[in-house]
């Protein structure tokens, strides 16, 4: 997996997975990358620092101190809301539900639920496209 940090032409920036280099640049090219803010399609790689894994294990707490940390977490809130009243849930038959969709063996609609790291490698190497689902709680 390859994190990229992206903007659109409307000055929108934001963090984005992706199974490899080259699976970015084949979905570029198909014109299904498009902003997480605004739906544009004109997306560019920003500039970014490299990411190095520690390895003496020590883990690095985040602030939620910052302006926007309450803003972001509402955000979080009403996309997972948005999705659970609008997709289907199908619990652990994720994998296989999002296999058929993507093989156009099921009908094209937005779904839902648990999936193992097994299953999600497998979905990865097939090229179905997901996004895990973030959970946060109500008091946080």
């Amino acid at each position: 997996m390859i994190q990229y940090s992206l903007h659109c032409s409307k000055g929108h920036r934001y963090d984005a997975w992706f199974k490899s280099a080259a699976a970015f640049d084949d979905q570029q090219a198909r014109g299904i990358v498009t902003c997480a803010v605004c739906g544009d399609g004109a997306i560019e790689k920003a500039p970014m620092a490299p990411s190095v894994a520690r390895t003496d294990g020590e883990k690095v707490s985040l602030s939620s101190a910052h302006p926007d940390a309450v803003k972001f977490r509402e955000m979080v809130r009403a996309y997972r809301q948005k999705v659970t009243s609008e997709a289907d849930y199908v619990g652990d038959k994720f994998a296989e539900e999002a296999r058929k969709i993507h093989f156009e063996e099921a009908e094209a609609r937005g779904i839902y639920g648990e999936a193992t790291r097994d299953e999600v490698a497998g979905l990865l190497d097939d090229g179905v496209e997901f996004l895990p689902l973030p959970d946060i709680a109500d008091d946080n």
